[in-house]
């Protein structure tokens, strides 16, 4: 009788498999958001018929290679959607306005906006992202550090909010979220954390488990790639530095004084001031809510993430 990893493996690979699948038939949706990383290229693969929308800034970023790399299995091209810096740098105020934050992590949002307009122009009626599978199988580089990171995993899963959602909505489209899907989310709270975060060939993977699971369908150069944020997947983390220098020391250092609000750079007090503009003052915590450090607004109680100004412990 097998033992140890290797008949534990037997058994959660095809269940990792079924589950997704099985989601994944619960939602699916005319096209894909394609980042061109692994959870969205899992959906890719197990839904030939949807049409993969990337977004690129300029024909910069990761994500493009990556999804040449998957072309070859998919059998099929992306829309590719190249956008220029003037037109992100315009789109700014709508995604402020229609988020109502000022969060840092705005580039990436952007990436989701365009793709999302794209499958509108496109006239399709809804769309799948890959939302939930960085945090429900330990994707991010900060959780590698946890102690308890199957605790954490099973407080965030009651707490979660992702940017699509609201987008979508603006754009009249449904977002269709099959890691977020119920049923999936219960499993992937019984899959241990060992076996979402671990050492492979020397080096520590996030993902570890959704990789093998898909490792005998998709080319390894896929599979084993690196964790990155959309923005630089997208290439729209080049707005920061364009942003950056529009704004001289001085000027930051005046603004960070005279603002109720504590900027983590230069690119935050630009969306801070956008923020102002389109969609007004901070709103101020309500009941039962914990006052944010970073902004002064409300953030419920277990959220370790401030929708407004995006503070983090």
């Amino acid at each position: 009788m097998k033992k140890g990893l290797e008949s534990v493996m037997e058994k959660i690979l095809p269940e990792v498999r079924q589950n997704i699948q099985a989601s994944l038939r619960r939602n699916l949706a005319e096209g894909i958001l394609m980042s061109g990383g692994i959870d969205s290229g899992i959906l890719a693969y197990l839904a030939p018929h949807a049409k993969d929308i990337t977004v690129s800034l300029e024909g910069q970023g990761d994500d493009l290679r990556s999804v040449s790399i998957l072309r070859r299995v998919l059998d099929r091209d992306p829309i590719l959607v190249n956008v220029t810096i003037d037109e992100a740098l315009a789109a700014l105020r709508t995604v402020v306005r229609i988020l109502e934050s000022f969060d840092p992590a705005l580039p990436n949002d952007l990436a989701v906006y365009f793709g999302m307009r794209e499958a509108k122009q496109q006239g399709l009626s809804s769309l799948m992202t890959g939302d939930g599978g960085d945090e429900l199988f330990g994707g991010y580089p900060f959780m590698q550090e946890m102690e308890d990171l199957d605790g954490y995993i099973r407080g965030m899963s009651r707490l979660w909010s992702f940017s699509s959602n609201s987008i979508g909505e603006h754009f009249g489209l449904k977002v269709k979220q099959p890691y977020l899907d119920d049923a999936f989310v219960d499993f992937a709270l019984t899959v241990p954390g060992n076996l979402k975060i671990r050492e492979d060939n020397g080096q520590v993977w996030g993902k570890w488990i959704l990789r093998k699971a898909f490792e005998p369908f998709l080319p390894p150069e896929f599979i084993w790639q690196g964790k990155r944020p959309l923005e630089v997947g997208s290439g729209m983390t080049l707005l920061r530095a364009i942003i950056a220098e529009r704004i001289d020391d001085k000027e930051f250092e005046e603004k960070q004084r005279g603002y109720p609000v504590k900027f983590l750079c230069k690119e935050h007090l630009h969306f801070y001031e956008i923020y102002r503009e389109v969609v007004g003052e901070i709103p101020l915590p309500q009941q039962g809510e914990e006052q944010c450090p970073g902004c002064g607004t409300g953030i419920p109680k277990g959220k370790r993430h401030c929708r407004v100004c995006g503070w983090v412990p």
